[in-house]
């Protein structure tokens, strides 16, 4: 009767202790992908700030007509050059 409780115990102790190396295996493996995802995060938030720092520089109204004036050859609009049209109503 002793012999089969040891067995027993034996048993479920093993069986605890491989319990626990799974769950510490476990935890290793989510603290490494939340380590992860967690540098990702910040690379993904300093890209946003370049990106917002680029579209502040790149949308300021001097640098668009400097650039529409040099690589588009565009000219600013005068009076003399507007062409007005008028809606011709039909009836």
């Amino acid at each position: 009767m002793s012999g089969r409780l040891n067995l027993l115990l034996a048993f479920g102790l093993i069986v605890c202790a491989l319990s626990l190396i799974n769950s510490q295996y476990q935890a290793r493996r989510l603290f490494i992908e939340l380590e992860r995802a967690q540098s990702l995060s910040k690379l993904y938030e300093l890209q946003w700030t370049q990106l917002k720092l680029d579209q502040s520089t790149f949308g300021k109204h001097a640098r668009i007509e400097a650039t529409a004036s040099k690589e588009l050859n565009m000219v600013p609009v005068t009076p003399e050059r507007t062409q007005y049209l008028t809606a011709v109503v039909v009836k």
